[in-house]
């Protein structure tokens, strides 16, 4: 299974920094997946998602309690401009799909974050969440393999 792993958001922006967090622990206990790291989602990432199998999207939520982690399928599906600050995870996969005849699943998590203020460093909610959510995208990763 080709997995990729789009852990996006600002570090330098406290919680926003989960996604990247996660991507890079997750990159130590899978060393032959993709990793993106990226402070927003980009249409250059298109090309890499046709490659993969399954692609795991992972961001910081600025809704809900400081912690919560939400998992959802993501569907490819026409969706704002991906070649504007607006693209979503559904758009990416979409484009993929359009341009490689290629569409991978599509799983996002988000975990929502308390402070979203300059300066590095998780909460220690957000923290603990990084934790669950790269232990399950292992999980998840082993049921596929």
């Amino acid at each position: 299974m080709r997995l990729l792993i789009i852990g996006y958001g600002n570090p330098l922006r406290g919680d926003d920094g989960a996604g990247p967090a996660v991507a890079e622990l997750v990159r130590q206990s899978r060393p032959e997946a993709e990793i993106i790291i990226s402070h927003q989602m980009t249409p250059e990432m298109v090309d890499a998602i046709s490659r993969a199998d399954l692609v795991v999207f992972v961001d910081a939520a600025a809704e809900g309690a400081a912690g919560e982690i939400r998992r959802a399928d993501v569907e490819a599906a026409p969706g704002a401009p991906a070649f504007s600050h607006e693209a979503t995870p559904g758009a990416l996969l979409h484009m993929a799909a359009v341009l490689y005849g290629h569409t991978a699943r599509g799983v996002l998590y988000s975990i929502a974050g308390a402070n979203f203020e300059l300066g590095e460093g998780l909460s220690w909610e957000v923290a603990r969440s990084v934790r669950h959510v790269a232990g399950a995208i292992l999980r998840l990763t082993d049921a596929d393999i």
